[in-house]
């Protein structure tokens, strides 16, 4: 199985986690890759990047109004990418361990919206930014992420993670690290992305606080998001034939329903922990499998 065919299968039967990756990597790539045409044709004015950063002007937005989804999927420096993506995962798969993937999903998407909405009130409303309304945007997954671990955090405070030259710290004292760093940054160089955070940071808590009261205001729009991302959803059956003449009947039939089921147990298992939980042989014998009419 080749590393594209690897890629694929990976996305298609990966979980939530594992898509948003994906996404963020593979619209970097594109977006780097044009960057890197354009310049080398004699044309370093990137305009295509405005039109997908989430402007922080009311007038502006309202004539591309698209960038408050796009922004969060757009990252241009190399390390902004890495470390979004760094938390995500980390962060990502925590939640994963104790709540369904469109969850996950949801507090993203959710989360990036709160994000940009904080982003582009405190500019039109603080004269401290007046100066720089015309010329600001805002880009990055971090609003998203954030969310994420501070949903994450309200959930499971006590659960430790292992940071280098640091070792075992409770989830909640990151989370808190982290709003004050926000708070104390609001009118330095990233004074929008800090706002964004903090959005993003209002939401994750809120989302999780009425969930953990038994209120889960996610359950339509999180159905919608889930039909929308799983597109094109891969089959939970998958259709096996063999050559009945080689077999006696019931031979044959015993061997199908035994393939059938080794299927379906991979998928289940891919449901409930990502594709990356499968084995290689698993993996091959889910390709091999896939590629039979």
């Amino acid at each position: 199985m080749g590393i594209t065919d690897e890629i694929k299968l990976s996305y298609q039967h990966g979980s939530y986690l594992t898509k948003l990756i994906y996404i963020n990597l593979a619209i970097w790539v594109l977006v780097r890759l044009t960057a890197v045409i354009m310049i080398l044709g004699g044309n370093d004015n990137l305009s295509y990047i405005d039109w997908l950063s989430l402007p922080a002007s009311f007038g502006q937005f309202i004539t591309r109004p698209w960038t408050l989804v796009t922004y969060m999927f757009l990252h241009y420096e190399l390390l902004h990418l890495l470390f979004n993506m760094l938390w995500l995962y980390s962060f990502g798969r925590i939640f994963l361990e104790y709540h369904q993937p469109r969850k996950l999903l949801y507090i993203y998407l959710l989360g990036g919206l709160s994000g940009g909405l904080f982003f582009m009130a405190a500019y039109n409303f603080f004269p401290y930014f007046q100066h720089a309304l015309a010329f600001t945007q805002l880009l990055g997954a971090s609003a998203s992420v954030i969310a994420i671990v501070i949903a994450t955090a309200v959930y499971v405070p006590n659960h430790e993670i292992h940071l280098i030259l640091v070792g075992p710290v409770k989830i909640k004292w990151i989370a808190l690290f982290s709003i004050v760093l926000y708070f104390v940054s609001l009118t330095g160089e990233n004074a929008g992305g800090n706002f964004a955070h903090l959005g993003g940071a209002f939401w994750g808590f809120l989302y999780m606080t009425l969930l953990k009261s038994g209120f889960d205001i996610s359950v339509r729009t999180e159905q919608f998001f889930d039909r929308l991302f799983s597109w094109p959803k891969p089959k939970r059956k998958l259709k096996v034939e063999y050559n009945s003449g080689n077999y006696r009947e019931y031979a044959y039939n015993k061997h199908k329903k035994a393939e059938q089921e080794e299927i379906n147990r991979m998928l289940d298992k891919i449901s409930t922990s990502g594709y990356d939980s499968l084995t290689a042989d698993e993996k091959e014998m889910l390709f091999r499998m896939s590629g039979k009419k």
